[in-house]
């Protein structure tokens, strides 16, 4: 059994989706894009697979909520913005798994979790009982009070490495990040026509860290080496990480029957977070 049909064991996903995922160029909520994302979510509940789904966008979400003409600026603008985004964004998914007879329980988390022993604790036992539960939690930055995402300093800094250590801290199986790109590329494939595609990398080296460029979209703030750095924190721990294209969601069920997509980031170690 190779790597990719490996995948199919996978009890525990972690499912991350960003804000371009999300939402249309123009910034308005893709909903049947939502919609597909519930239904597949729902449909690996189903066949006994365990799904924890992190969310970005409560800003952007925000934005058009409020009928703001430009994303704003200033730290008190942006957290009002993600406030009403975050309830926007929570009813959205509440109403589709709802369709699919799904529960979902929202998780915002602060960087904190990590660096506090009972806090942490106290947030695994969370996911824990929901898993049980057979709810979806449904995970995000808490920008309200945390200011490091909307500012883009990477630390939980963006929801890639958010959902890396989401699934180090549940010993989660496998971490699907759905971008709007394809997979890990050995140079800017938007402005090298000739980059290829890395289907599988086995540790993240120098040379990788070289190829990673700059974010390709302005609505999110995740870009190529936030991802590494997603990768990095999830493989070392035993986590696998698939980097895909979120454009049509079901490709998930794709991923997990072995099939060849995205890049395979293969797990290191087997590991829990220290």
């Amino acid at each position: 059994m190779n790597h990719r049909q490996e995948l199919q064991n996978s009890k525990r996903i972690v499912v991350k989706v960003g804000t371009s995922t999300l939402t249309y160029d123009n910034g308005d909520i893709n909903l049947a894009r939502i919609e597909k994302l519930a239904r597949v979510l729902s449909d690996l509940m189903n066949a006994g697979k365990e799904v924890v789904l992190v969310t970005s966008g409560a800003v952007q979400v925000g934005v058009k909520k409020l009928k703001l003409k430009e994303k704003p600026t200033s730290i008190r603008e942006k957290q009002a913005a993600a406030s009403v985004g975050q309830c926007e964004l929570m009813h959205i998914y509440s109403k589709f798994f709802g369709e699919y007879s799904h529960i979902v329980g929202q998780v915002l988390l602060t960087k904190d979790v990590i660096e506090d022993e009972h806090v942490r604790n106290n947030v695994v036992n969370t996911f824990e009982k929901l898993i049980e539960d057979k709810v979806i939690p449904i995970v995000n930055e808490n920008d309200t009070v945390a200011i490091d995402e909307i500012e883009n300093i990477v630390r939980f800094g963006d929801n890639d490495n958010l959902s890396a250590i989401v699934s180090v801290l549940i010993h989660a199986d496998l971490l699907v990040i759905l971008s709007d790109i394809d997979g890990f590329f050995d140079s800017d494939p938007t402005k090298n026509p000739n980059s290829k595609l890395m289907k599988v990398i086995d540790g993240i080296t120098p040379e990788l860290e070289n190829f990673a460029g700059d974010s390709g979209t302005d609505v999110g703030t995740g870009g190529m080496v936030t991802k590494l750095t997603a990768a990095k924190t999830a493989t070392s721990a035993g986590v696998s990480l698939i980097l895909a294209n979120g454009k049509e969601p079901s490709i998930l069920r794709d991923i997990i029957e072995g099939q060849e997509i995205g890049t395979l980031f293969l797990k290191q170690a087997e590991g829990v977070m220290k």
